[in-house]
C-alpha cells in the first residue's frame, strides 16, 4: 500500500469526523431553544400563573389531591420531570450500548419531546395539569435524548479535542437560544402589534421552540453514523445491563468521585437556570420583557463564555477552569440574593455575571467526564452522568420549592443554591483527574 493512499484514507478519515462533529453540533443548536425559551423564561412564570387562576383562596392547587402552593407547582414538575428520566435513562443507555443503535432512540426521544413542547400552544385558562404533564415528559425526554447525544463525543472526537468540541456545541446551543429569543422578544413585547395578546403570543413562542427542536433534528441524524457493537438486547435485559454498569462504575471510584462532584455543582447551576426567570418575576418584580432581554444577554454572553473557557482549559486544564467557574458561581448568585426589588440594571449584570460561567462550565465538565468513561460504555456511562446533568438535579428545584413553601422568599430559596456549588467545589478539587483518566483505561492528555 502506497504512502499516497494511507494519507487519502486518514485525510477521508479526518474528514468524516468533521463532518459527523459538525452534525453533533446542531443537536445542540436544536435541543437548546427548549432549555432557553421554555424552561428559563417562559414556561415558569406562566405556567405559575395559570396554577394561581387555579389555585383556592389559600393560594393552594390540589393535583391528586395534594396540597401545593401555586408558587412552588413549576419547580415540583420539573423535580418530579427528572425522576421519570432517572428511570429511563441508564435502560436507553444500556440499550445503545448494547445495540450500538443511538440514533433510532435519540429520535425517538427528542421528537417525543418535541411533541410535548409544542402541545404547550394548549396551555391556557386553569390548564395547570396538563402543563405539568406536557412539563414532565418534554424535561425527561430531554435528558434522555442528551444521554444519547453526549454519548457520540468519545467516538467523533480524540482526547486532545474533546475540549474544543464540546465547547463549540454549548456555543452552538446558545447562538440558537440568542436566535430565537431575540424573535420572542420581538413577538411578546409587540405582541399588540401583532394583533395577538400577551398569553398567545407566550403560547406561540412554547411552541416554536418544540418546532425548532423537532426540525433541526433532522441535521444530526441525517450526518451522526450508528456504531453496531452487538445484538440486540433481549427483553429485561435492559436491567441487567443496568446493574453490570453500576457494579462496573463501582470499580472506578475516581470516575464516580468526578459524577458526585458533578452532581452537587450542577444541581445548583440546573435549578439557577430552571428558577431564575421564576425569581425575577415574583421576588424583584420585573417585566417578562426585563427577563427575556437578561436571558438573551445570558445566551450572547454564554457562546463567548464557552469559546474563551475552551481556550482557557488549554492552557491552565479543564479541572483548574472548572474549579474557577465554580468560584464566579458562588459569588454571583450570592450576589443574587441582596439585588433590589425593580432594578433592572442590576439583574442584568446579574445575568452578565451567569453567561460567562455558564456555558464553560457544562462545556468542560462534559469533555472531562468523556475522558473518564471505559471504551465501549459510553451510552451507559453518559446515562449516569446525565442524571447529573439534568437527571439528579431534582434536588435543587425540590430545595427551591419546599424553602419558598415554608418562608414564602424567593430570596431565601435563590441563596440556599449556593451551598450546591462550595460543596461542588470542595469535591471536585479532591479528584486526581489524571489518575482518573488513566484508571477508565485511557490516555492522558498532556493538559487537564
Amino acid at each position: 500500500m502506497g504512502t499516497g493512499t494511507v494519507r487519502a484514507r486518514t485525510d477521508d478519515g479526518i474528514a468524516e469526523r468533521r463532518r459527523e462533529q459538525r452534525g453533533w453540533y446542531f443537536y445542540d443548536w436544536a435541543c437548546s431553544v427548549y432549555s432557553t425559551s421554555v424552561l428559563t423564561v417562559f414556561l415558569g412564570p406562566y405556567l405559575t400563573s395559570v396554577a394561581r387562576s387555579a389555585a383556592d383562596s389559600g393560594g393552594f392547587v390540589h393535583p391528586l389531591g395534594i396540597p401545593v402552593r401555586a408558587g412552588s407547582f413549576f419547580a415540583y414538575c420539573v423535580s418530579l420531570s427528572v425522576i421519570v428520566a432517572i428511570v429511563v435513562m441508564p435502560l436507553a443507555g444500556a440499550a445503545a450500548d448494547r445495540t450500538g443503535r443511538k440514533k433510532p432512540l435519540l429520535a425517538t426521544a427528542a421528537y417525543v419531546g418535541a411533541a410535548a413542547t409544542t402541545a404547550l400552544f394548549l396551555l391556557d385558562g386553569h390548564r395547570y395539569l396538563l402543563g405539568g404533564f406536557l412539563l414532565i415528559v418534554a424535561n425527561a425526554s430531554v435528558a434522555v435524548s442528551m444521554v444519547l447525544y453526549n454519548s457520540y463525543l468519545p467516538q467523533i472526537a480524540r482526547a486532545e479535542e474533546r475540549d474544543a468540541v464540546s465547547s463549540r456545541g454549548w456555543a452552538f446551543g446558545y447562538a440558537a437560544g440568542s436566535l430565537v429569543l431575540v424573535a420572542n422578544l420581538v413577538l411578546f413585547t409587540a405582541h399588540d402589534s401583532f394583533g395577538v395578546s400577551e398569553a398567545m403570543a407566550v403560547r406561540i413562542c412554547l411552541a416554536s421552540a418544540g418546532l425548532w427542536w423537532g426540525v433541526f433534528t433532522l441535521v444530526p441524524l441525517k450526518r451522526l453514523r450508528d456504531r453496531r457493537t452487538g445484538a440486540a438486547a433481549p427483553p429485561g435485559h435492559g436491567w441487567r445491563q443496568l446493574a453490570a454498569t453500576v457494579r462496573d462504575m463501582r470499580g472506578k471510584p475516581l470516575t464516580l468521585a468526578f459524577l458526585l462532584a458533578y452532581l452537587v455543582y450542577n444541581d445548583g447551576i440546573q435549578t439557577v437556570i430552571s428558577q431564575a426567570s421564576v425569581y425575577g418575576s415574583e421576588e424583584l418584580g420585573l417585566s417578562q420583557s426585563t427577563l427575556i432581554t437578561a436571558v438573551l444577554m445570558v445566551q450572547v454572553l454564554a457562546v463567548a463564555g464557552a469559546l474563551g473557557m475552551g481556550r482557557l482549559a488549554r492552557t491552565y486544564g479543564a479541572k483548574r477552569t472548572i474549579l474557577a467557574s465554580l468560584v464566579a458561581w458562588t459569588l454571583t448568585l450570592g450576589a443574587g440574593y441582596f439585588l433590589p426589588a425593580g432594578a433592572p440594571v442590576w439583574f442584568f449584570v446579574l445575568a452578565a455575571g451567569i453567561g460567562l460561567v455558564l456555558g464553560g462550565s457544562q462545556a468542560l465538565s462534559r469533555s472531562l467526564f468523556s475522558q473518564l468513561v471505559p471504551p465501549g460504555k459510553e451510552a451507559e456511562y453518559f446515562s449516569a452522568y446525565e442524571m447529573s446533568d439534568r437527571g439528579m438535579s431534582w434536588l435543587g428545584p425540590l430545595l427551591f420549592g419546599i424553602t419558598y413553601q415554608l418562608t414564602g422568599s424567593y430570596r431565601d430559596a435563590i441563596v440556599s443554591l449556593v451551598a450546591f456549588f462550595v460543596i461542588g467545589f470542595a469535591l471536585l478539587a479532591r479528584v486526581p483527574v489524571a489518575q482518573a483518566i488513566r484508571a477508565a483505561g485511557n490516555p492522558a492528555p498532556d493538559r487537564i
